[in-house]
């Protein structure tokens, strides 16, 4: 397949048994790009302290990565609260990978986004850590139930991936946007910078829409949706939802599904 002009990846979540490494790799092949953004959660530094679960299919993403890079494409990587030990790296570049707190990207058309992992939008995270990381520790229980209902759903010859957190997260989306307005906040601080939008991560959550006249987007994640968002040669932005059957949150833009074979 030809190259898009840019890939924006977040949470893979890497090191953990959540991280859908394999699809992610099918994706990564069949998207070459020029521009590759990491936008945070890339590794999962809180789940690691608690175990670790490094695959293949993981070890082998990260090569893929650097074989980017090492081709002269070019790969950022900005940190986010999973993986905020690397923000002391900020400005440095490792392996012709550059790590930076956040950036600001022109897509072809002209128009400027933010691109910031989105956890400085969070007020759990950013007034109430010991939430945050009692949600951390709920959340890597229902992954670990996932795997037993994974397991049944093969067994009954159910095909497709069906994620217990991804429903779980559906259900309590609108009351937690109530409550914390994350995108609200995100686009209030790109219209303050003088930006067209925001691209973040962060809440696991992909969608591109419009909010009062500029553009949110988010890229979702590699454990539940596995989706992510991908920028032609024209400008125009695209969320790819990767190897699911079921379908993806409603949303106001064009969304490609690929279903697993």
């Amino acid at each position: 397949m030809p190259k898009v002009r840019s890939v924006f990846l977040s949470d893979i979540h890497l090191g953990t048994r959540a991280c859908q490494a394999d699809r992610l790799l099918d994706f990564l092949r069949e998207y070459p790009a020029e521009q590759t953004y990491l936008i945070g959660d890339i590794i999962d530094f809180w789940a690691m302290s608690r175990s670790i679960h490094w695959s293949p299919a993981q070890n082998t993403v990260v090569q893929k990565l650097l074989r980017r890079a090492r081709h002269g494409d070019r790969v950022v990587f900005i940190p986010g609260n999973h993986d905020e030990a690397l923000r002391d790296y900020c400005g440095i570049v490792f392996g012709d990978v550059e790590v930076v707190d956040e950036l600001i990207h022109e897509t072809a058309d002209g128009r400027r986004f933010l691109l910031i992992h989105g956890d400085v939008f969070d007020q759990v995270t950013r007034h109430h850590r010991w939430v945050a990381v009692l949600g951390d520790k709920a959340y890597d229980l229902l992954v670990r139930l996932n795997l037993l209902l994974s397991w049944g759903r093969r067994k009954l010859g159910l095909s497709g991936y069906w994620s217990l957190a991804g429903y779980a997260k559906r259900k309590v989306k609108t009351a937690l946007n109530f409550i914390f307005d994350f995108e609200d906040s995100a686009i209030h601080h790109a219209r303050e910078r003088g930006l067209d939008g925001v691209i973040c991560g962060h809440i696991h959550w992909a969608t591109i829409r419009e909010i009062d006249g500029l553009s949110y987007v988010n890229c979702g994640d590699w454990v539940d949706s596995c989706t992510a968002i991908v920028e032609h040669f024209d400008g125009r932005l695209e969320l790819v939802a990767w190897g699911m059957r079921s379908m993806v949150p409603a949303l106001s833009a064009p969304v490609v599904l690929h279903a697993e074979v």
